[in-house]
């Protein structure tokens, strides 16, 4: 395992790669005005968006790799590793890469909406995929921001700069969802397996042990990042993964609610709540009584 590069700053990544910085805190490259990329793990101080043009290899990325397809696109959150580790290099890259510092976002809107970009937190294995229509959009957004990159810094930059990685955030946005839906059969492959997980938890001795199932928990053994996962679980059922498992959670306390020789406590600690009222509470959220009335 070879050793990762610490990148804090913008200027600090094109010195690596070798363009010049037009601006400290945003960067767009071109990969293919280089004569070579040197491989190697970074972690980056910044947002990354790397849009690949050509197959060309393993991308390893936190603990996956995966092979980049032509036309992808993958997200690079702050303190995240990336990079291929391989101490090669490829000749004649191709493809784009979009970087911008937080302190970019600092009082814009685009800074107070990254949060709800899911898809920097998901894992290389759940990258976008795009059509040729899409790479093109997406293509546009890099040569606009470049484009104001080469004219002189004046008060209007960092709005202008801002708004335009905005849209194509809110594309990126759109394109996820067309993928969640162009994937439906292997969506509704993860829900099936999503249910026979909690069935099977909540058959074992792990509810007394551990309690509640998570989101993450769920995501782990589906091997999905949690984000991906969640949001995969809202497109198809219309509820988050939360709400789902506490739906099959009441499921299960119904059934449980019909041996009267069981306690409201007892079937509450035997579906792993830590204390019974987090149990009524739950149930009266959802059924609109409470366990007792129910099961009266």
């Amino acid at each position: 395992m070879g050793t990762i590069v610490k990148l804090n700053t913008i200027h600090e990544y094109n010195m690596a790669v070798g363009v010049e910085t037009l601006h400290p805190l945003v960067s767009v490259v071109d990969f293919s005005t280089l004569k070579s990329l040197k491989h190697g793990r970074k972690n980056f101080g910044f947002y990354c968006i790397f849009l690949k043009q050509l197959k060309c290899g393993e991308l390893s990325y936190g603990r996956s790799t995966y092979d980049y397809q032509e036309g992808t696109l993958v997200f690079v959150a702050p303190g995240q590793v990336a990079g291929v580790d391989d101490d090669k290099e490829t000749l004649n890259p191709q493809g784009w890469a979009l970087l911008f510092h937080p302190d970019l976002l600092r009082g814009t809107s685009l800074g107070r909406k990254m949060k709800d970009y899911s898809f920097f937190s998901y894992e290389a294995n759940e990258a976008l995929h795009m059509s040729e229509r899409e790479r093109q959009i997406i293509l546009n957004c890099y040569l606009e921001i470049q484009e104001e990159l080469e004219r002189a810094i004046d008060k209007h930059s960092k709005s202008i700069i801002a708004s335009t990685i905005e849209l194509l955030l809110n594309h990126c946005q759109r394109f996820y969802d067309r993928q969640f839906i162009t994937r439906e059969s292997l969506n509704k492959d993860i829900l099936v397996r999503f249910e026979n997980l909690l069935s099977d938890y909540f058959e074992s001795d792990q509810p007394q042990t551990v309690g509640l199932p998570s989101v993450q928990y769920a995501a782990d053994k589906l091997h999905l990042s949690a984000n991906y996962f969640g949001d995969l679980i809202k497109k198809e059922t219309g509820k988050s993964a939360q709400e789902s498992i506490q739906l099959f959670v009441i499921e299960k306390a119904k059934e449980r609610l019909y041996d009267e020789n069981k306690t409201v406590s007892e079937v509450a600690y035997e579906l792993g709540f830590k204390y019974p009222h987090h149990l009524s509470r739950l149930f009266k959220k959802v059924v609109g009584v409470s366990p007792n009335e129910y099961r009266a």
